[in-house]
C-alpha cells in the first residue's frame, strides 16, 4: 500500500463525515508527503465538525493539510412550510387532529405559535379560506 492510500485510510472517517455533511471535496491527493484535502463546507459548524473528526484521528495531523472554506450556497434549502386552507366547520382542534392524528387536537396551540401574524390566541376566529402554516411536530 502506497503512502497516499495509507493516509487516505487513516483519515477516512473524516473524509466520510465531510461527504455525509455535504462538504464538496475538490481535492484529495498526496502533496509534499502529506494527504491534501481541499473542499467547501455548507456552514462554519460543519467545517468545525470535520476538523474535530480530523483531530480525533490525529491531534497533531502532521501528515495532513486540509483547506476547507465555507460556501453557504451548499446548504440545503429550508423545506417549504406545510399549509392548510381553512374550510367551513373547521376549528384549530379539528385541524390539529386532521394533520397529526386522533387524540392530538390538544396540540392546537402549536398551530397558533406557527401563525403569529394570523392567530393571537385560541379565541382568534378562523374563517374559510384562511391559509395556516401547519408545523411539523416530529
Amino acid at each position: 500500500m502506497d503512502q497516499f492510500e495509507q493516509l487516505k485510510l487513516k483519515y477516512q472517517s473524516a473524509i466520510n463525515m465531510a461527504k455525509q455533511k455535504g462538504v464538496r471535496l475538490q481535492n484529495v491527493h498526496l502533496e509534499n508527503g502529506k494527504l491534501f484535502i481541499r473542499g467547501a463546507a455548507p456552514s462554519q459548524e460543519i467545517k468545525n465538525e470535520v476538523w474535530n473528526q480530523i483531530k480525533l484521528v490525529d491531534a497533531a495531523f502532521a501528515d495532513l493539510s486540509c483547506d476547507l472554506t465555507v460556501d453557504t450556497s451548499l446548504a440545503p434549502a429550508a423545506p417549504e412550510p406545510k399549509t392548510y386552507t381553512v374550510v367551513a366547520g373547521d376549528s384549530l382542534w379539528k385541524i390539529a387532529e386532521k394533520h397529526w392524528g386522533k387524540g392530538k387536537g390538544a396540540l392546537y396551540p402549536k398551530i397558533i405559535e406557527a401563525n403569529p401574524g394570523k392567530l393571537k390566541d385560541e379565541k382568534t376566529v378562523i374563517h374559510p379560506g384562511d391559509v395556516l402554516v401547519i408545523p411539523d411536530i416530529g
